[in-house]
């Protein structure tokens, strides 16, 4: 099935996958959705949990550790690196067309890898600005639906954009290891609202690869996708209300 997309970001024509949730009958494009939904409430379910068992365990052994790794360069490298390692090895796991339980596996290792990855950030917004939490939740959510009601209506593909993601998130590492290197300030209120397109694109990608590049069994492969977009928007959000609000 040949379309043309609406996306100014992909005007070529692009060919869906022949076995793509695409072109499965309707009641089964319905249930895939509805599967991969429910499980990224589920991974969002977990990752809430996991934080609040991090913050009761670990939050007096490390707390001095905890503003050290949120605000220096090299604590801003781990996240990057963090969110695109972690996710590619996640992502073959629940790509595997073999095991079930290997799709849950790499489901689970990136969430885990994930509360890992934030506790730093929510520590230092729960000591000095804890409505920003909130506030970046609810912005992340609205925005979060605001695409993906656009990108399921509409149906466009935005596989376009993937080779574009994958530059800029490259483009992120090499601007914080520059930073590190000649000592400059690695995540500023720019910094951080480009990170938040960034993370908008990878939405628009996932949330059109759901439709366009996924197999009806793929559900968890499927969310897992969204859940890395959405989280790196959230961590963003965050980031840049704590440095408008002179918390950085």
């Amino acid at each position: 099935m040949i379309q043309q997309s609406s996306s100014p970001f992909a005007r070529r024509q692009i060919q869906s996958s022949p076995w793509a949730v695409a072109h499965a009958e309707e009641s089964e494009r319905t249930a895939f959705i509805r599967r991969t939904y429910l499980h990224l409430i589920g991974a969002i379910a977990a990752f809430i949990g996991l934080e609040m068992v991090l913050f009761t365990v670990l939050l007096k052994p490390l707390e001095g550790l905890m503003e050290t790794l949120f605000s220096s360069p090299i604590g801003a490298l781990l996240v990057v690196v963090g969110f695109v390692g972690v996710s590619s090895i996640s992502q073959s796991w629940a790509r595997s067309s073999q095991s079930q339980t290997t799709q849950y596996m790499g489901l689970g290792l990136f969430v885990v890898a994930e509360a890992l990855i934030f506790f730093p950030m929510l520590w230092y917004a729960n000591q000095f600005a804890p409505d920003t939490i909130q506030t970046a939740a609810i912005m992340t959510g609205i925005v979060f639906g605001g695409l993906t009601g656009y990108t399921l209506t509409t149906k466009s593909d935005f596989s376009g954009l993937g080779r574009y993601l994958a530059l800029a998130g490259l483009a992120a590492i090499a601007f914080i290891v520059c930073s590190i290197v000649f000592q400059m300030d690695a995540l500023g209120t720019l910094f951080a609202s480009l990170m938040v397109l960034l993370a908008a694109g990878s939405i628009l990608y996932e949330t059109s690869n759901i439709i366009h590049h996924y197999r009806t069994d793929q559900h968890v492969a499927a969310a897992l996708g969204l859940f890395a977009s959405v989280a790196m928007m959230f961590y963003y959000i965050l980031y840049l209300l704590l440095s408008l609000s002179g918390r950085d």
